[in-house]
């Protein structure tokens, strides 16, 4: 997954959300519009078409970001890369918060769907396929990049959209670690699938595509091995998190950042045993909020799956 902070652009802010371009973008850009030049009579048009495939996937991405900080999550950067966008949103840990994170994106690319068919509807009625062939061809293009798009994205494929989608619908059912467990594996089909694709097809888009979600799908896998593990774990009934309201698992899970021990936490009052180092806050294992040590002594008690 491409990083914000390398190799890409800053080219502004909006609603406290950063936006980036990686510099690969203007490798595949020089590629692909060349390689439509016969689409039009002038570059200009591929020119245009390229950057409106570009504000079609930022428009995408913002869906997710301001759906995210809408339920109370966490979401300040998006890259924009050959590959499409990332968003890099982190919604509370509920089933329905992910859901609209996730959902929120292809819910644009629905949105866009009256609004370009009835600006290809416009064109065509007021003569443009033949009086202005280009900018009627911009339009149709523009049409179907946004349909291909959103068809891609709702793939039940982790991590596309869908994919994630139907992890957020099975967390309902199966519970936070299970269902991305699920998701994940049938992930692992998927990127099959495309490899065989990028291989018939001899593409190598297809197969970094591919592999951007090999390791996309380990990453997620691994991380419900160990959400598994933490389900296992027992629990300090007498502690909660005060943003997820889930009490912290019993035993060594935190690290001293100055003498690099583990140690629990909530035994020790929040001081590290081995080097004495006190800590203001405490990071919550479950949904990674990190908060001052006395908000934690509450009543409220919630399982770890809910």
């Amino acid at each position: 997954m491409p990083s914000a902070r390398q190799g890409s652009i800053h080219l502004f802010r909006f609603a406290g959300i950063d936006l980036f371009l990686h510099w690969s973008w203007f490798l595949v850009a020089v590629f692909e519009i060349q390689d439509r030049a016969r689409s039009y009579s002038s570059i200009t048009w591929n020119i245009l078409e390229y950057l409106a495939l570009f504000l079609i996937v930022m428009l995408h991405e913002f869906g997710h970001s301001l759906a995210c900080r809408q339920v109370g999550g966490r979401a300040n950067q998006i890259v924009l890369w050959p590959l499409g966008g990332v968003a890099y949103v982190d919604p509370p840990p509920r089933p329905g918060a992910t859901l609209w994170s996730i959902a929120a994106g292809p819910l644009v690319n629905v949105a866009l769907l009256p609004i370009l068919g009835a600006g290809v509807w416009l064109a065509r009625s007021q003569g443009l396929p033949e009086t202005v062939p280009n900018a009627y061809g911009l339009l149709h293009s523009i049409l179907w990049i946004n349909v291909v798009l959103l068809a891609f994205n709702i793939l039940p494929v982790y991590p596309l959209d869908g994919g994630q989608i139907l992890r957020s619908l099975l967390w309902f059912v199966l519970g936070r670690a299970r269902s991305l467990q699920v998701a994940t594996i049938l992930g692992f089909i998927g990127v099959a699938g495309f490899i065989g694709l990028a291989i018939w097809m001899e593409s190598i888009w297809y197969g970094a595509l591919a592999a951007f979600m090999l390791l996309n799908c380990w990453g997620g896998l691994k991380h419900a091995q160990e959400l598994l593990r933490m389900e296992k774990l027992p629990r300090r009934q007498e502690f909660a998190c005060p943003s997820c309201k889930i009490s912290p698992p019993r035993g060594d899970l935190w690290r001293c950042g100055k003498c690099g021990q583990p140690f629990d936490t909530f035994a020790s009052g929040a001081v590290c045993p081995w080097c004495s180092t006190e800590f203001a806050t405490t990071r919550c294992l479950d949904c990674g909020e990190q908060r001052a040590f006395n908000e934690w002594v509450t009543p409220t008690l919630v399982a770890p799956s809910a």
